[in-house]
Order: structure tokens, then C-alpha cells, then sequence
């Protein structure tokens, strides 16, 4: 890790304020959308290590034929570059170059095809590829021509002309000259997902973020509990993860059901509501979605997050978001509007004043918990007295009270009844039948039902304070429950992919105008999550 102080100021990009970084990685990367000034930042970022003893080499994406010349008399004169370089071309293209005297004495380039004999000039007969990785691979391995020790690198957009594989490949050269090199730093300004190569925690110190029309973003230092959380991160992020380190509007859902469908129903929009841009990625998990949401935060990237209702119980997400302190000032601003509810929530209102997420969640479970011993109680006593009904099948009568627990049955049968309160799908459940009507009629005491009002209020504070942190929290369940070509109700959902593909046909074939009116609740949620 280096220490330089940098301070950089660009006020037609990014007004008044000033990016700031004291800490930079051997290889660092500056990623962002297009006209975020990565380009701009980078040589100022050069500037300042020139002032500091480094000579600076920077080479723009792009540059075959100005650089042309430059390459290729590295590759003549240097006999240790030219044999580095053989054995890349050999290895990868069982290719070689050799150098022929013209009749004016002026050394030509000449690749031989090892596999078939043939041989042609470099400058007329090879493809930009390869020029580009001959370039790139000669100022690498040439090092600074000029006296300076110290060399900083900044290679602008160096994925132009590379298929994925010759990214992959410049990238793990420059790791390995970083590793030998003490004095040598480098600077990535990339758009590809091939170059943000992170394999250590620490690898994120060196990310520096551009963003439309405000300053760049970096981190200076990761906490040990970070480090441990992305240790065990990174070796499942992979190349299409990392579209959100180019745009600052990504949408992050938990599998890729919720990504297909969120996907097709962007597509709807047609480049309005602040669609240009935004991508919808799956991330495996809620567990995942607290990482990837933990990650834009410490970058400053505005990342979205729609998640499945049982994410507001536990795991990381549910952790991250009870530490993001959007929450908490969005609470406190509307302190006086719901003292109300709070006082009735919260006794002890007036010796702890404060009202956290974490603090309203809790009491939602508590909530919960009282509900669901009840209805369990009431389920008890529904189906002991109908025996033909104690194998799990659904009763033949379809009131929303007889569905609600024969689903509860399903938890009684399968699960210990001392861990039910501690599961998260069952706490759903829960609160799936507070918001479906009819479902908790005649199930549960009055002093019992009296709190499903103060349950509902309070959800809707919950779901309004995680979306002020972009967490937007799906109220019916999951996806399966805004499907509208099969029925579902309650979690879990049995027969997730044939109820998936049959959705996804009948979406594909539907208008788009239609497509919106028939799923108007998930297009709300997708088009609050896409505002600005």
C-alpha cells in the first residue's frame, strides 16, 4: 500500500467538491459510466505522482497506430522484451516475430505462422488484437525508458481490441509485474468486468469510482468485520456481478427468476423513468444482496436492492441495513408524525428515545410471535378434530382461513415447534395472512387480533425506512406471489421453475402497454426503484 496525499478538484464535472485519497494499491482501477471524468482524473492523479518522483507512462486505448512505431522498436532493440514477448505469441497464437532489413535498410516486422509456415508483414497483415497486445505487452515489459526508478502506469481503456481472454491475460501480467516491481504503481481506467480482478479485501482500496455529475468515491481503509464479510465474498463474484462498477443504477435481486422477471419488465419503460443505464442482477441470495448492498455502499455507488419479504428478519442484508444510517435519519425526521404509533410500540419511549430499524423489526417479530403461537394453537384444534385432513393436503374447502392453516400445518408437521418462532419463512407466513384478508377471522383471541392493525402500520414504517436506503422489499412474499398465470399464496413456494418458465412465456408474448397494466404492482416497485 502506498501513502500519497491526493486532492483533486474538477468543477465543470463535479462542482465544488474535492476527491480526496491518501491511499493507493499497487494496481488500482477507475471504473465508472461514460463522461464521469475517469480519464481526466486519472492523468491528474499521474500529475501528482510525477511530482512525487514517478515517471509516468500513459497509454490510451486505442493507440495502435500512433504507438506503432514505438512497439516495435522496443521489440528490436530489446532483446529481453522481444523473447517475453515471443513466448506469449508462441503460447497463445503459435505465432513469432522475426525482424527483415528493407532495401533501404529499415528493419520490417515480420510474423511467422509457426503452424503453417506463412509469413507477412505486421503492419498490413495482422489484426488489431494482437497489435494491441503487442503494445500493451511492450510498454509492460519495457518498463520506463527514462531514468526514473519509480514508474506509475495508466493504461486508458486497454480492453480495446482484446477479446476476453487477452483481458483476462494483460491483467494477471500486470499483477505479476506489480508483484516484482517495489517501485512500479499502476492505474486501470476500464468499462470491462475482465479488469476489476479483486482477490483480496484489501484490492478494494484500490477501486476508485467516477459517477455522472458528482465526485468520485473511494475507500480508505476496511474494517476487520468487512474484510472477513468480502474474504468470504470474492470467490463468488463473477465477471456478470461486476456490471454495477460501471453504473451507478444496477438493480440487485436475490435469484434469477426475480431477474428475468424484473428484467422483461424493464424493458417496458423504453428508456424513460431513469432506465438508460440500469441492469438487474441476480445475486444468489439475501445473504449476497447484503454484501453486494454493503459493497456500493462503501464505494459510494447508488445501488437498489429488491428483496423477498423474509429478508426483513434476518441475515446480512437485514444487518447492513439496520447499520446504514439512511434508515435511522429517515426515522428521525418522521419522529413527531408517528410519536403515536412509537408510544404504543415502545414504553420505555421517554428513557430510550431513540428508534431504530433494528428496534421496529424487533417488535415486529415480537408481534409475530404472539400471532403465530395463536394460530398454531388454532390450527391444533381445527385438524385434530378433521383427522382426514392431518396428511398435509389442502382441505377441500378453499376459505382463506383453511389455506392459512393448512399451511401452518405444514410448518407443525415438518419442523420442531420450539424452532418454528425462529424461522424466518414461518414468521412470512405470519405476516402474509396480517395483510390477506379474511385469513386470521375467527383464528385468534380479540386481545390477540387487536395488535393486527398496529402490525400492518408498522410494517408499512419498516418497508418505508429500508426504501429509504433503496432496499425495496417485496410485501406479498416473492416474486411467485405477483404471478398472475398460476395462483400462489403463502411460503415456500412448491414447483419454483414450472410455475417460472410458464410466467416468463406468457410475459414474452404479452405487450409491453399490456404487460405493465397486468403486473402494476411489481412495475410500481421497479419504477420507485429506478427514480433518481
Amino acid at each position: 500500500m502506498l501513502e500519497i496525499d491526493t486532492r483533486i478538484s474538477v468543477p465543470f464535472l463535479w462542482g465544488k467538491t474535492v476527491f480526496r485519497k491518501r491511499h493507493w494499491s499497487k494496481v488500482n482501477l477507475i471504473v465508472g459510466p461514460n463522461g464521469s471524468g475517469k480519464t481526466i482524473l486519472a492523468e491528474k492523479i499521474a500529475a501528482r505522482f510525477s511530482a512525487k518522483g514517478y515517471g509516468v507512462r500513459i497509454l490510451h486505448g486505442g493507440q495502435i497506430n500512433e504507438d506503432e512505431e514505438s512497439f516495435i522498436s522496443v521489440l528490436r532493440e530489446n532483446t529481453r522484451v522481444q523473447a517475453k514477448i515471443e513466448s506469449v505469441l508462441s503460447d497463445m497464437f503459435a505465432k513469432s516475430i522475426r525482424f527483415e532489413t528493407s532495401a533501404g535498410g529499415i528493419p520490417v516486422p515480420v510474423v511467422v505462422n509457426t503452424a503453417s509456415g506463412v509469413e507477412y508483414n505486421l503492419r498490413e497483415g495482422e489484426c488489431h488484437g494482437l497489435k494491441e497486445i503487442l503494445l500493451l505487452l511492450s510498454v509492460l515489459y519495457g518498463g520506463n525508458p527514462r531514468s526514473e526508478k519509480k514508474t506509475c502506469f495508466v493504461f486508458d481503456e486497454p480492453e480495446l481490441h482484446l477479446h476476453p481472454q487477452l483481458q483476462m491475460f494483460f491483467m494477471n501480467e500486470i499483477r505479476l509485474v506489480a508483484e516484482r516491481s517495489p517501485d512500479t504503481v499502476f492505474f486501470l481506467i476500464t468499462h470491462s468486468p475482465f479488469f476489476i480482478d479483486l482477490r483480496f479485501p484489501a484490492d478494494l482500496l484500490g477501486v476508485v469510482v467516477c459517477h455522472s455529475n458528482r465526485a468520485p468515491t473511494s475507500l480508505e481503509k476496511l474494517s476487520a468485520a468487512d474484510s472477513s464479510l468480502f474474504q468470504r465474498f470474492l470467490p463468488r463474484f463473477n465477471t456478470y456481478h461486476k456490471q454495477f462498477f460501471f453504473s451507478d443504477s444496477q438493480i440487485f435481486v436475490e435469484g434469477y427468476t426475480d431477474q428475468q422477471i424484473f428484467s422483461i419488465l424493464l424493458s417496458t419503460f423504453e428508456g424513460k423513468n431513469g432506465t438508460a443505464g440500469t441492469g438487474v442482477i441476480d445475486v444468489g441470495g439475501k445473504d449476497e444482496l447484503g454484501v453486494f448492498f454493503k459493497v456500493c455502499a462503501l464505494l459510494g455507488t447508488d445501488a437498489r436492492v429488491i428483496t423477498d419479504l423474509d429478508s426483513l428478519f434476518r441475515g446480512k442484508l437485514c444487518d447492513v441495513l439496520c447499520d446504514d444510517p439512511r434508515p435511522a435519519a429517515w426515522l428521525a425526521a418522521g419522529m413527531d408524525e408517528n410519536r403515536e404509533l412509537y408510544t404504543r410500540l415502545f414504553p420505555d419511549l421517554r428513557k430510550n428515545g431513540q428508534v431504530t430499524l433494528r428496534r421496529l423489526i424487533g417488535r415486529l417479530e415480537a408481534f409475530l410471535s404472539d400471532i403465530g403461537a395463536a394460530a398454531l394453537a388454532a390450527g391444533d384444534a381445527c385438524f385434530a378434530s378433521r383427522p382426514e385432513r392431518q396428511n398435509g393436503g389442502r382441505p377441500q374447502t378453499v376459505s382463506p382461513q383453511e389455506i392459512f392453516l393448512s399451511k401452518l400445518q405444514f410448518f407443525a408437521q415438518s419442523k420442531d415447534r420450539e424452532q418454528l418462532e425462529d424461522l424466518d419463512t414461518f414468521k412470512t407466513v405470519i405476516l402474509q395472512a396480517v395483510f390477506t384478508k379474511g385469513a386470521l377471522d375467527g383464528i385468534i383471541k380479540e386481545e390477540t387480533a387487536a395488535a393486527v392493525p398496529v402490525v400492518k402500520k408498522l410494517c408499512r414504517l419498516i418497508f418505508a425506512a429500508a426504501e429509504s436506503a433503496r432496499v425495496y422489499v417485496l410485501p406479498k412474499g416473492c416474486i411467485e406471489h405477483y404471478y398472475i398465470q398460476n395462483k400462489t399464496e403463502y411460503m415456500p413456494v412448491p414447483g419454483k421453475d414450472r410455475l417460472f418458465h410458464e410466467e416468463r412465456a406468457f410475459m414474452l408474448s404479452v405487450k409491453p402497454a399490456n404487460l405493465r397494466r397486468s403486473y402494476a404492482a411489481l412495475t410500481d416497485i421497479l419504477f420507485r426503484a429506478l427514480s433518481r
